[in-house]
């Protein structure tokens, strides 16, 4: 059964209520205040099943001024509204607040009903009716039918339900495929079920024994039971007005204006971008950091309106926007809202979600606001590749997408699939599905090009800059799974080349300057001669009376070039020489099986503090290994 949502709007007193009860037989006042006071606080909720076989879900709204924090809540979810004007008092200041509120929140469909016709004559009904024509002139309710009716004596009440009829089946349904959404608008604990949460489903569906997670708050629970209009069903989808009963959930845990929905779906955020209308009622402009009430859903939370381009908004203008809010709120792209002033309270403001999980933004950032303005005419692929882009270095998930862009997930995918076949984005962590754009790529590439040439300045007689080294160049936060993308993106480029831990350019060089040339030639002499008693590194530098820091340069350098042989800390033997001691060693052990210190010694004729580095070499190099007094040959 298709499922449509309509809501009630209208000056208080205009007979709302009254018009519910006489369509339905349901009285939405249900507290005891409402029905001694005569007028509505709280939200009311009823139901129609209509002859075309549409079930209605109604939702009646408060008129009076100081409730109309709980109208924008009711307007969530609805698909059509029923203005209501009272014939004897016409169009009133609720009635224009509630049009611009509708106005803002996106709503295409309605019906205008005339209540109260009982207590005009044919004259004033006539003149009521012109008025009210001119009031809806370049609303959405320009060409609604007006519907006469008296809830007091019935007449017309069948005439509305025919229209309602004729009007319902134009009204697209509610995907059930998206998010499962459903803003709370009421709790309440009923004795035998424990806590019990309502709200109209805006997507997605819920079924019985579903997890769910409950928004801002993270609060997780189990779906136990569920309720459409008094009846108990298995599953709700979009579209419907819902009771779900939840297993173990307090009810001072959950407060209206939050949001039910999967657990890991949403993000709650304290800030989002917006497309914001400055409604022409205004008599002041609206500035920069104007303290604001945000209405989304059915919460209220109050915050701060930064204007990104301008320094104040004229009465009728549009403009992107971000909101930087007190508590935080869960939305996704798309989602509509109103913004209602601080004092005096009166709704001023509204419009549409672009980017519900943004970072903070400088003023006066043209490519901000020129990103931001391009959101709403972006095709879906488009969406999916600038909401990646805009990522930057932290990249983003797949989570964060479905957020971002409002779309199914299977459109999601194909975009996804589709992006990377065009190598315009990397899935840069396959366990988390987090992607990059390979723009932002491509700049870090470039940063490591730059630290590397760098480095190769600085360093020209270095093969290469330490892994490591590179890696701490990066920005702080960036993954070092990203760090490892981008070295091998450069290596499978050729841009780059990785000789264990160290890396350099590809037509990287050493380069020696003169007297570092004279300084190579004298101390490969001095290895050469040196045998296996070579000076040590001090007495290197004393002999040559050169600065340590060339001196490790240029040793360096032969031991990249394999003249010379790294020992230890500052120990150096000449490359030939530490062959022919090895493969006199090797055969040494292949006939007499072990051997200790002193045959080494006379095998070396070197004094114990060449001998031991020398041993502790050859362990290291598994050509030897160590039991005990002796060494044996170590077998593969």
């Amino acid at each position: 059964m298709k499922q449509i949502v309509l809501g009630t709007a209208g000056h208080i007193d205009h007979g709302k209520t009254s018009f519910v009860k006489a369509m339905t037989g349901i009285n939405t006042d249900r507290l005891k205040e409402e029905q001694l006071r005569g007028i509505t606080i709280e939200l009311g909720f009823a139901w129609l099943d209509l002859p075309n076989g549409i079930r209605i879900g109604i939702v009646d709204v408060p008129g009076h001024e100081k409730f109309v924090k709980n109208m924008v809540a009711g307007a969530t979810g609805i698909d059509l509204v029923a203005m209501i004007i009272a014939a004897d008092e016409g169009v009133m200041p609720q009635t224009k607040e509630h049009m611009e509120i509708c106005q803002l929140l996106g709503i295409k469909f309605g019906i205008v009903v005339l209540t109260k016709i009982d207590l005009v004559d044919e004259e004033w009904l006539e003149l009521v009716t012109d008025d009210i024509k001119k009031f809806v002139r370049g609303t959405f309710l320009d060409d609604a039918p007006v519907v006469p009716v008296s809830a007091a004596t019935g007449q017309g009440i069948a005439e509305f339900i025919d229209v309602l009829s004729e009007l319902s089946p134009k009204i697209s349904g509610r995907s059930s495929s998206g998010l499962f959404r459903l803003p709370v608008d009421r709790v309440f604990s009923m004795k035998g079920f424990g806590t019990v949460i309502t709200g109209t489903l805006i997507s997605g569906r819920v079924q019985v024994g579903d997890m769910i997670m409950i928004y801002p708050s993270g609060i997780t629970s189990k779906v136990r039971g569920i309720q459409v209009h008094n009846e108990s069903v298995t599953e709700a989808v979009a579209g419907m007005r819902t009771a779900i009963n939840f297993q173990g959930l307090e009810k001072a845990s959950v407060n209206r204006g939050e949001v039910v929905s999967t657990p890991a779906a949403l993000i709650p955020t304290f800030m989002l971008d917006v497309s914001l209308h400055f409604l022409s009622s205004n008599k002041k402009p609206l500035k920069n950091r104007t303290r604001i009430r945000f209405h989304a859903g059915t919460s209220e939370i109050p915050g701060n309106l930064i204007l990104l381009d301008r320094e104040e908004l004229l009465p009728g203008e549009d403009a992107v926007v971000q909101l930087r809010l007190d508590t935080p709120v869960a939305v996704v792209k798309d989602d509509r809202f109103v913004i209602r002033s601080v004092s005096p309270v009166r709704t001023i403001a509204g419009g549409q979600i672009l980017n519900p999980v943004p970072g903070k933004h400088k003023r006066f950032k043209a490519e901000v606001t020129e990103g931001l303005e391009s959101l709403s005419e972006l095709l879906p692929e488009e969406l999916v590749s600038y909401y990646v882009a805009q990522s930057g270095f932290k990249g983003v998930s797949i989570s964060e997408l479905k957020v971002m862009t409002n779309i199914s997930e299977k459109q999601l995918d194909s975009n996804l699939q589709n992006l990377l076949s065009k190598k315009n984005i990397v899935l840069a962590d396959k366990e988390n599905r987090i992607y990059l754009h390979q723009n932002v790529l491509n700049d870090l590439k470039l940063e490591t090009n730059n630290f590397l040439d760098t480095y190769h300045k600085a360093n020209p007689l270095k093969a290469g800059m330490p892994k490591e080294e590179l890696k701490s160049k990066m920005p702080a936060f960036l993954n070092p799974k990203y760090f490892n993308l981008i070295i091998n993106q450069m290596i499978k480029e050729s841009e780059i080349l990785l000789d264990e831990d160290t890396v350099r350019l590809k037509g990287h060089k050493v380069s020696l300057g003169e007297d570092q040339s004279q300084i190579k030639i004298k101390i490969t002499k001095i290895y050469e001669n040196g045998g296996l008693t070579p000076p040590f590194l001090k007495d290197l530098i004393e002999e040559l009376k050169i600065d340590s820091a060339k001196a490790k340069d240029v040793l360096m350098l032969l031991v990249n070039e394999g003249v010379i042989i790294k020992i230890k800390e500052d120990f150096y033997i000449n490359s030939e020489h530490i062959n022919k001691l090895k493969n006199t060693v090797v055969e040494f052990l292949k006939k007499n099986g072990e051997m200790s210190a002193p045959q080494f010694k006379d095998m070396t004729g070197a004094s114990r503090k060449y001998l031991i580095p020398l041993l502790e070499y050859f362990d290291s190099k598994n050509v030897t290994i160590r039991i005990g007094d002796i060494r044996k040959l170590r077998r593969a």
